[in-house]
């Protein structure tokens, strides 16, 4: 069995590591680390829960350890397509930071600059940052990339999907040549091409093809009729017991979804991109909690939200493309753990659907389900909910303390 400490990593890592339980690195680490701590240029490929945030951000921390670096002008970037993404990293790697006396910032757009501006005026050795951010960043000259001496760009293939690619290739522009390294789960079409410019003679470490994201995972395919049909089974799902995970397709449609749960008596919660910044981090803490059991989601929550203990992902909207479907899936069934992936399919999807579970390389069960099928309390935990409506977040009343009565005369 290989350790962390004969991967090369600083036995201050290996320590902190062990602290908080994590003793045996992932595949990923094992082939990854030793690469970046010998500064090359690598690209990984790997399955959602892989480990690739450990994979590439314990040896940059390594090789940044011992040196000073100065505001404004960090020695380490790593971009990452959402700001969930960015506190995700931020978070895991701030204690093997501290131990080696690094300091981390992560940047996100939904947030006041000023609070950026206030933080970059300390030194700073490591910033995650999403492309827009600290594009505005650069621009207002708040940001200075001259000292970046590693740049890593995680979810490479999400920052294609979602259009960022040229904002990333402006950034790496202003980063000099230094050590590159960079993360997805599959490497093709513009993410090949960003490879081709950017990075010099890279070494590929892929730990399992795109497809066995979802080896680990039982997967069904519930015909469901109408969709009116299909929203009925939808609340009885959500009244399960485990943490669930519903994806809708649009803002409107999680939106939607949310308030028909909330009035069945579920405290479900959304996700999407035109939610606030404190809302969706609030959303994200109480689902991670446990608070809230349901989560709502777009596909901004497909990648790089790492919850544990998502027992079921639902379908309520067939993803848009095999890649996304995968993507979904991977939210449960972390790091081998057994998780259930359903989809929907109202008649009118059955052709969509079917054509979608080709292409994603997998064989579901397939199933006829109404909300009194007795195979959907066996198979899910289902039960009709009976609490009475919660009401919206930001409905709830605001407790105050009580003014004290103006005195006479004032």
């Amino acid at each position: 069995m290989t350790t962390f400490q004969e991967l090369g990593l600083p036995q201050t890592i290996v320590r902190e590591l062990r602290r908080e339980g994590i003793t045996e690195p992932f595949p990923m680490q094992v082939a990854t680390i030793p690469d970046i701590l010998a500064g090359r240029d690598v690209l990984g490929r790997g399955p959602t829960g892989s480990g690739k945030t450990f994979a590439f951000g314990l040896p940059m921390l390594s090789r940044l350890a011992g040196a000073p670096s100065r505001p404004q002008h960090p020695r380490a970037l790593v971009l990452v397509p959402t700001r969930e993404l960015a506190v995700q990293v931020k978070e895991r790697l701030d204690a093997p930071a501290a131990a080696l006396g690094l300091r981390i910032l992560a940047v996100v757009g939904g947030v006041n600059i000023k609070r950026d501006v206030t933080f970059l005026a300390a030194p700073v050795d490591l910033l995650i940052a999403t492309p827009g951010r600290a594009i505005d960043l650069v621009k207002q000259g708040l940001l200075h990339l001259d000292a970046v001496e590693i740049t890593a760009i995680d979810e490479c293939d999400q920052m294609a999907d979602l259009g960022f690619l040229p904002q990333v290739s402006t950034l790496l522009q202003r980063t000099p040549q230094g050590q590159r390294l960079l993360s997805s789960a599959t490497l093709d079409g513009d993410v090949q091409a960003l490879v081709d410019r950017f990075i010099a003679d890279p070494v590929l470490h892929a730990t399992a093809a795109v497809t066995a994201a979802v080896d680990t995972m039982e997967h069904y395919q519930f015909d469901v009729g109408t969709a009116a049909e299909r929203d009925q089974v939808v609340l009885h799902i959500a009244g399960r017991a485990g943490k669930t995970l519903l994806f809708r397709r649009t803002r409107y449609d999680v939106d939607r979804q949310v308030k028909a749960l909330r009035e069945a008596g579920i405290d479900a919660l959304g996700l999407h991109g035109n939610k606030g910044q404190a809302s969706r981090t609030e959303a994200v803490r109480k689902f991670t909690s446990g608070e809230s059991r349901v989560l709502v989601a777009t596909d901004i929550a497909a990648r790089g939200i790492d919850i544990s203990d998502v027992s079921l992902v639902v379908h309520v909207d067939p993803s848009a493309d095999h890649k996304a479907y995968l993507h979904r899936a991977g939210r449960t069934a972390r790091a081998g753990a057994a998780g259930m992936v359903v989809t929907l399919a109202t008649d009118k999807q059955l052709a969509e659907v079917t054509t979608l579970f080709k292409q994603a390389g997998v064989r579901p069960h397939r199933e006829r389900m109404h909300t009194h099928s007795s195979r959907l309390r066996e198979l899910t935990g289902a039960r009709k909910p009976k609490g009475k409506p919660v009401e919206p977040p930001h409905q709830r009343p605001h407790h105050r303390k009580p003014r004290r009565p103006r005195r006479p005369g004032r």
